[in-house]
């Protein structure tokens, strides 16, 4: 045993100097880990804790670069784990040490037990090496059902390969079988696009495929391919964020309770499919972003990883450690070498196999510490971050993803989702940091659901401005005012909490509109672009909220009853709430029509000037008396009146730069279901002399809940690409 971590690890293990093929992608060697105290000062007293930290990770990568050829190689554990076929055979290899015996099972040998036994090695891998037949054909036909058994200390059991490729599950069934999937190359999807360069603001349209059809099905990749992702980019959006594709036997986990790592949700479609579609996104220039769970896993032992070989700590800490007892799932042991091994490999194989441009990494707040973020309320105080409770394993392992992400894809993106704030979370792992690209802004989401269960007349704009900007300095993020966790059955969207069952009688353009309307769809715009004017560097919208989207989502699923005992009525298996009405954004004759154009111009708007991720932001005024917010972002002039009944006319609002604004996006505007106060025509010149802290400012009509952009003149500035 040789120790790597604050956790005994097992051995390096299989395949450790089996390729030895040079290959030109490389992770460069970790920094000195220090500049992190530069950046943040506070750090400094934390500095045993962060320097330990950082000594466990330069141990595991020079331990990776002495046994197994370094990060690059030991990444590509699926060219050893796993099937594999050459030119004579198939090999297949499973790491399982607590199993007692193994055979390869399925229907090429009539599921017979005896008839193909596997060996073990020094590791815990079994293995076995399958001839090709007489005529030349593969052993195993593709597309045909594949498990390994096992003689375990829990007794027999047939499990689904730990690496399999795809996995299905057959009508009227409810276990899930492998699937050997090696198609005929006519038949194997090859990518014609290249992928997109990393864009220096994102715009996430975040999508799940099964859900995205208007009619009460799940939908397929070819469907999404063809009828949604050109959707996506006339809205303007630059990336797409596709979560549930990690194959998970129950569809109402919405994705995150993973039973087959390496194998894309087959109710969509093939691995190929979904190859399709990533491949026209970048025909549209189009990022695609996965939604990856490496955070937790199903604790189903039929068809996932949960005592896999028989043994409760074999992929996962053992005991209450390994439990985690809100989602009802398996935690891994991130100290493991061959669970590092398979996560990092898993990381890889989505990027390398199907072209995915980076990550959101679900969960990491659970990740990163012992009491999973679980009934603690985080004040900032960093003896929160540093201490005992910090798994540093974990956060080890995170360090080690981004840097195989960012050391062999240069263009991919990562995003952490932790609404811990761990200080230095997207400061880059040669600095000392975790080493995201961003984070995703989780308590911009809580603050609109808070101040939308009080009355207009209780909001603080200062608290608004506040939550908006409370972002560490260097690290990015993405904002957003909702994502899926609020379009959830139990929960609400923006658009029901503001307008709740009105929606349903009075979206139609020539029918009367209600105060509770009218209120609803102002607000629905501000609150959206205050958040995209402010938030971070990166916007994040989950598909129909855009157009305010009428339901929530509730998942196919039957009664049941919770591990507390707790019965939980289903919803007799209705798909009915489980798809996206997009048809009601697209009718013009609804008021979501609307909301959807605003939507489309705020993105446009964001590619045209760039301003999420200008150096320049200032924020003028948040006047509590008369519910004003104005701040710059680049050479634009943000205008936010949120009084409810108060209009200004004649209004001073400070600005930087001289010369000639003009209007660029009003929410009150008719095409976006406004009221069309205000004339387009004139011109703005600025005045010289401070005002609000400002060398110069300019006057405008302010109409009651609007949001208003000016922005100099074109032919004084040339609008920069975001």
């Amino acid at each position: 045993m040789i120790k790597l971590s604050c956790a005994e690890t097992s051995v390096p293990g299989p395949g450790s100097n089996e390729i030895n093929e040079a290959r030109k992608k490389f992770v460069p060697p970790p920094g000195s880990g220090k500049r992190i105290y530069q950046i943040d000062p506070l750090l400094r007293d934390h500095r045993e804790h962060l320097d330990y930290r950082y000594g466990q990770y330069k141990k595991i990568r020079e331990a990776i670069d002495k046994y197994e050829g370094g990060l690059e190689v030991f990444s590509r554990g699926y060219e050893n784990l796993g099937f594999n076929s050459s030119a004579t055979g198939v090999t297949y290899r499973e790491w399982a040490p607590g199993a007692k015996s193994a055979a390869l099972i399925g229907d090429f040998n009539n599921w017979n037990p005896n008839a193909d036994i596997m060996t073990q090695n020094e590791f815990g891998v079994w293995e076995i090496f399958l001839p090709n037949n007489a005529d030349g054909s593969p052993p195993i036909p593709h597309g045909s059902r594949v498990k390994i058994h096992m003689d375990t200390p829990s007794g027999i059991k047939d499990s689904i390969p730990a690496w399999i490729k795809f996995s299905v599950q057959a009508p009227g069934e409810i276990p899930y079988n492998g699937i050997y999937y090696d198609p005929p190359e006519e038949e194997k999807h090859v990518f014609k696009h290249p992928q997109p360069k990393k864009p220096k603001s994102l715009r996430i349209y975040e999508a799940h495929v099964g859900m995205s059809s208007k009619e009460p099905l799940i939908n397929t990749y070819a469907n999404f391919r063809d009828e949604v992702l050109p959707r996506i980019k006339k809205l303007g959006y630059n990336a797409v964020q596709i979560m549930a594709i990690q194959e998970h036997s129950y569809y109402a986990s919405f994705g995150y309770h993973v039973t087959n790592f390496f194998a894309p949700s087959s109710r969509c479609g093939t691995p190929d499919d979904l190859k399709s579609l990533i491949d026209k996104a970048h025909e549209l220039g189009l990022l695609v972003l996965m939604d990856i769970v490496h955070s937790h896993a199903s604790n189903n032992v039929l068809d996932g990883l949960n005592m896999f070989d028989g043994t409760d700590s074999h992929y996962f800490h053992s005991g209450l450690r390994g439990y985690h007892w809100m989602w009802d799932s398996r935690l891994f042991n991130y100290g493991s070498w061959e669970v590092m091994r398979f996560l990092l490999s898993n990381a890889r194989w989505w990027l390398d196999e199907y072209k995915f441009d980076g990550f959101r990494f679900d969960g990491v707040t659970s990740m990163m510490y012992t009491h999973h973020g679980l009934q603690v309320a985080f004040t900032g105080n960093y003896n929160e971050y540093f201490g005992f409770a910090t798994d540093v394993d974990a956060v080890v392992y995170l360090m080690l993803v981004n840097d195989l992400i960012h050391g062999l894809f240069p263009e991919a993106v990562s995003i952490g989702e932790d609404v811990s704030g761990m200080p230095a979370f997207c400061i880059p792992v040669q600095d000392g940091g975790v080493g995201f690209d961003y984070r995703l802004h989780m308590a911009i989401a809580d603050k609109w659901i808070e101040l939308l269960q009080k009355r207009d007349e209780d909001w603080k704009m200062g608290e608004i401005v506040h939550t908006l900007t409370n972002r560490r300095w260097l690290e990015k993020c993405v904002s957003y005012a909702e994502s899926h966790d609020q379009a959830l059955v139990g929960d609400k969207t923006i658009a029901f909490w503001l307008m709740d069952k009105d929606m349903y009688d009075f979206m139609a353009l020539d029918r009367p509109s209600t105060p509770r309307i009218d209120r609803g769809i102002a607000l629905h715009k501000m609150i959206r672009l205050i958040t995209m004017g402010l938030g971070g560097e990166g916007y994040l919208n989950f598909m129909g909220n855009e157009f305010g989207h009428p339901e929530w989502i509730d998942f196919p699923r039957a009664d049941q009853y919770l591990p507390n005992g707790k019965f939980v009525p289903g919803n007799n298996n209705s798909f009915d709430k489980c798809r996206r009405r997009f048809d009601l954004g697209d009718a013009e004759y609804l008021r979501y029509h609307g909301l959807q154009e605003f939507d489309q111009a705020m993105q446009h708007l964001e590619e045209t000037y760039g301003f999420m991720t200008s150096e320049h932001q200032y924020i003028s005024r948040k006047d509590e008396g008369d519910r004003v917010v104005v701040f710059e972002r680049g050479n634009l002039v943000f205008v936010f009146n949120f009084h409810w009944f108060n209009s200004y006319s004649d209004y001073r609002v400070g600005c930087l730069k001289p010369g000639k604004y003009k209007i660029v996006l009003d929410s009150d505007d008719k095409l976006f279901g406004g009221f069309n106060r205000i004339d387009h025509t004139p011109d703005y010149f600025s005045a010289e002399g401070w005002y609000d802290n400002r060398p110069r400012s300019f006057m405008i009509y302010a109409p009651c809940r609007t949001a208003v952009v000016y922005a100099l003149s074109e032919d004084q500035l040339e609008p920069t690409k975001g």
